[in-house]
């Protein structure tokens, strides 16, 4: 089973539904909804998105490994781009300097 079968079955026993009762929530079948849980099946966005709008979570919280914090993950990541594109700008600056810099040697000249 894989991570997104596996919360997904997690979410429907912490609801007390059986699978039944979640594949009529998704109007699809019950064969096709545990190939989903059991992870036989690949899961579509769109078909994402309805599980857990019907569950009430985040698709993050879906997709996440278990005590993996998906906040956390975006947050260091987010930090990480910041550094990057912070180190991108200086570089900029230092070029458009040197651009300056020859413009004002050629036109001294």
């Amino acid at each position: 089973m894989n991570v997104i079968g596996k919360n997904i079955r997690q979410l429907r026993q912490k609801n007390g539904w059986s699978q039944g009762e979640v594949a009529k929530r998704l109007s699809i079948s019950i064969p096709a909804f545990s190939k989903i849980e059991t992870g036989i099946t690949d899961i579509n966005i769109s078909r994402l998105a309805q599980i857990a709008n019907l569950f009430e979570v985040s698709t993050m919280d879906i997709i996440s490994k278990e005590g993996e914090n998906p906040q956390s993950v975006n947050f260091e990541e987010i930090n990480n781009l910041k550094d990057k594109l912070s180190q991108r700008e200086e570089e900029i600056i230092k070029l458009q300097k040197k651009v300056i810099d020859l413009y004002e040697e050629i036109r001294g000249k």
